[in-house]
């Protein structure tokens, strides 16, 4: 495998277990989220299962076993009401923005272009989310999240550090 092939084999498991974390984070924002905002919540849970499935058959083609999900993940905070489900949704966002900006630059042609599509579409959910914008989403330097002590992380040395600030910590 050509050291290009493995840094986008590598940026692609990352989204895949950050597309893992996410639907199990929409779970969570799905049970403590206000009714007038259930559908959307519903919609994002749906988008991300779509894109792992998809992230899980292209990690598949190039030869290798995908990143499996964990039973479950240690939340950045407490989801004890709506605005906490809010917040959640947004880190959610924030984080697999994140991870998809790592795989446009590790991925090349069409791959980049649908991981574009992916932190395009993340972003405009974390937007919807949040009640504004930032000016370089998928940046956590520039959102103020700083990967680096982001409390939902998986160890370092299963995965890179882009995929640590954005996949959950697996619960114990």
């Amino acid at each position: 495998m050509s050291e290009a092939t493995s840094a986008e084999l590598t940026a692609l498991q990352a989204a895949l277990a950050a597309e893992h974390a996410a639907v199990y984070g929409y779970g969570v924002v799905g049970g403590r989220i206000r009714e007038e905002r259930s559908a959307e919540a519903r919609a994002a849970y749906d988008a991300h299962r779509a894109r792992r499935d998809v992230l899980a058959r292209e990690v598949r083609d190039l030869g290798a076993e995908p990143v499996a999900a964990s039973a479950g993940y240690a939340l950045p905070f407490p989801v004890a009401d709506s605005a906490a489900a809010v917040r959640l949704a947004t880190e959610l966002e924030e984080r697999v923005a994140g991870v998809y900006s790592d795989l446009v630059r590790a991925a090349g042609d069409a791959r980049r272009r649908e991981a574009a599509g992916a932190l395009r579409e993340a972003a405009v959910r974390a937007v919807r989310w949040r009640g504004g914008s930032v000016a370089f989403p998928g940046l956590a330097e520039r959102t103020g999240t700083d990967p680096a002590t982001a409390s939902a992380s998986v160890p370092a040395a299963a995965t890179p550090p882009a995929a640590a600030a954005a996949t959950g910590t697996p619960a114990a």
